[in-house]
């Protein structure tokens, strides 16, 4: 596939037309792929079959990424505002949520009541899980959004793999600590993925209460009160899971919690290679210089781009925080992972490769100002030792 051709200049008389906007459907079309493997299943009886998803994921993606490479493309600026009205984006986020229901729902009642292999059950826990992780990155979509609607599709999103308090703590506390070591999400130069999630996950949680709390306190109401957000998505949560218990018999809960694990990790990869050893400066004030768009690795690798609503554009997210998928943009001479995050996942579940091929980017990219980096304590003297 050749590369997006550069949209005319934004002084044309010519209307904004998006080359991308049929694309995006891309990001209805793989998860619902990841969860047909018990329908193929279901349909010829091989339990080879369920890791088929997981090929596509893993294997599929990466290569389609290398194949059809990145699109450093923007929409001009001045199209902006009627690209971010334009509801048909809007919809395509708003679909997902009750379609990535339905294939965790649907995937619990496989399992139930299907015998499967030990790796046919592997497969279908992973899947789910990966599933799971679209409802995460649809629930980061949408709750940066200051609607009503939005916001609670992002609750009920976040709610099937226990993840609410992320709606929580990425909002108002990742967003503010990044970059900085007091971010449990911000992963550390030297710091491997394994050790990362044991910091990151409690820590995500602990922060989310917190905030929670202090809001509470200053609403005058109580920790626990059903205006607290994080006791509404576990509310949703608890429901759905006695539900299934319920319906499905008290065995099926070790599959939803195996599978809202590696739903979470997918969260925690994103995060890893997100912001991996990147730090920003403190200012004689005591205080962190602002977020910008070189303090978030990049990717503008196409095919994954389409899966994931842009998130791979985190460079500009996290300086512009407000704006829609479709509008992120590229920046020159910011910082590019090698791959998109399928593959760059892949490269962070083997740590001595991820430290191979991330750390000499990262010190190729603050030429040699240690101020620049976040490195995991122990290994403080690693950057004079590379």
């Amino acid at each position: 596939m050749p590369p997006i051709p550069e949209i005319a200049a934004a002084t044309t008389a010519l209307p904004y037309h998006d080359r991308k906007r049929y694309g995006w459907l891309l990001s209805l079309l793989v998860p619902s792929l990841v969860g047909a493997g018990p329908l193929l299943f279901i349909a010829f009886g091989d339990a080879r079959l369920l890791w088929l998803p997981l090929a596509l994921v893993y294997i599929g993606l990466p290569l389609l990424d290398a194949l059809v490479g990145a699109d450093h493309n923007n929409p001009p600026e001045e199209a902006v505002p009627a690209l971010e009205a334009d509801r048909y984006y809007r919809l395509i986020t708003w679909a997902l949520v009750p379609m990535l229901w339905a294939w965790f729902v649907f995937a619990a009642w496989f399992v139930a009541t299907h015998p499967l292999p030990w790796h046919g059950l592997l497969a279908v826990t992973l899947a789910t899980g990966l599933v799971g992780g679209f409802c995460i990155n649809v629930g980061h979509e949408l709750g940066h959004k200051r609607s009503w609607l939005e916001q609670t599709l992002a609750k009920l999103v976040l709610a099937p793999t226990g993840y609410g308090h992320f709606f929580i703590e990425h909002n108002r506390g990742h967003h503010r600590d990044v970059a900085t070591p007091a971010d449990p999400a911000s992963s550390r130069m030297g710091e491997s993925i394994y050790r990362f999630v044991l910091r990151e996950m409690p820590g995500a949680w602990r922060r989310a209460w917190k905030l929670e709390t202090e809001r509470m306190q200053r609403l005058g109401r109580s920790r626990f009160s059903l205006h607290n957000d994080i006791v509404q998505t576990s509310l949703i949560t608890l429901t759905l899971w006695v539900a299934l218990v319920l319906w499905l018999g008290p065995a099926i809960l070790a599959f939803v919690l195996a599978a809202s694990f590696w739903a979470n990790f997918q969260l925690t990869s994103a995060n890893y290679i997100e912001h991996y050893g990147i730090a920003r400066v403190r200012l004689p004030d005591g205080r962190f210089e602002p977020c910008q768009p070189h303090h978030s690795w990049n990717s503008n690798h196409l095919i994954s781009n389409w899966a994931l609503f842009q998130l791979q554009r985190h460079s500009d997210h996290h300086a512009h925080a407000s704006r829609r998928y479709q509008s992120l943009r590229n920046f020159d001479g910011i910082p590019q992972l090698p791959s998109g995050y399928f593959g760059m996942f892949e490269l962070a579940y083997v740590p001595p490769l991820w430290f191979r091929v991330m750390d000499r980017r990262l010190l190729a990219l603050v030429g040699g100002d240690t101020r620049r980096i976040n490195i995991e304590p122990s290994r403080r003297a690693l950057p004079r030792a590379l």
